[in-house]
């Protein structure tokens, strides 16, 4: 293992401590490949029991159904039921970088239904489990009506939340909230928030989650897009007001941030909503 390398996890869990002042539900750990490394980095599994038994944070690990055998699956799990973890996000999972198309593993799960459905069946009520849910489409299906009914599948499958891909644009999101709602999804539904920490980072993830981005964000950044912080502090305000209206107009309470081990603007934004506790 490269010095490097075992720098780079040591400053995830500097960074963790310092989220832990921000007072979250649970830490998210998405899962690698497999979940496992080669050369002895931390495992998915190994970075889940550290964060629940050595930080004191709950967490909520990632599990997908990419490149996992059933037995697989089965580790994962267990591992993570020994390593204090009670809350798990399953995902289908992207194909791999080498392949165009998506394709089950030999013995695994096709769809994330038929993962919550495995995870619920083997351990019962002992996992919260959350799903994604998709406001502005997905690369495989455009229509939202497809996408909604196979959100309520992954609901009715045994999955107890929602957390959203990221969103710029309030209007369309709340539309779709109410849309779900139309469709008998009940669960609670928790906004995928991304905090904007510099305008390149910005432009990338918004191109690559094929979302809309609102006139008045592309306008407030372009302004400021040559200087870090400035764009830290315009967009820290920025999503503050698209959080306000979450909760005003949408009566949505949880608000989930993807913080991209980053927890600055993170806390200037919770620092904009009054939502830091003293």
């Amino acid at each position: 293992m490269s010095c490097n390398v075992v720098q780079g996890v040591q400053n995830l869990y500097d960074r963790i401590d310092r989220m832990r002042d921000l007072h979250p539900s649970f830490v998210d750990v998405t899962w690698n490949a497999g979940g496992t490394s080669r050369q002895g980095v931390a495992t998915t599994t190994e970075i889940v029991a550290k964060i629940n038994k050595g930080h004191g944070l709950p967490t909520c690990m990632h599990l997908t159904c990419t490149g996992m055998s059933r037995e697989a699956i089965d580790q994962a799990l267990l591992e993570a039921y020994k390593g204090g973890c009670r809350c798990i996000l399953a995902l289908r999972g992207d194909p791999p970088l080498e392949n165009e198309k998506w394709e089950a593993t030999v013995g695994g799960f096709l769809y994330a239904r038929d993962l919550v459905a495995y995870i619920r069946e083997q351990y019962e009520d002992y996992f919260e489990i959350g799903v994604a849910g998709y406001p502005e489409g997905h690369p495989e299906e455009q229509d939202h009506e497809v996408l909604i009914d196979h959100l309520k599948e992954k609901l009715d499958a045994g999955a107890s939340f929602v957390i959203t891909q990221m969103f710029y644009d309030v209007d369309h999101f709340l539309d779709w909230v109410d849309k779900c709602r139309e469709k008998g999804v009940t669960a609670p539904i928790i906004p995928g928030i991304m905090p904007i920490t510099n305008y390149a980072s910005f432009i990338r993830r918004a191109k690559w989650c094929e979302i809309n981005v609102p006139a008045e964000f592309m306008l407030a950044l372009e302004r400021v897009k040559d200087d870090d912080a400035a764009v830290r502090e315009v967009g820290a305000q920025l999503v503050t007001d698209m959080c306000k209206t979450i909760i005003e107009k949408g009566h949505l309470y949880h608000l989930h941030f993807y913080t991209m081990n980053l927890e600055k603007a993170t806390r200037m934004i919770l620092e904009g909503l009054e939502l830091l506790r003293n």
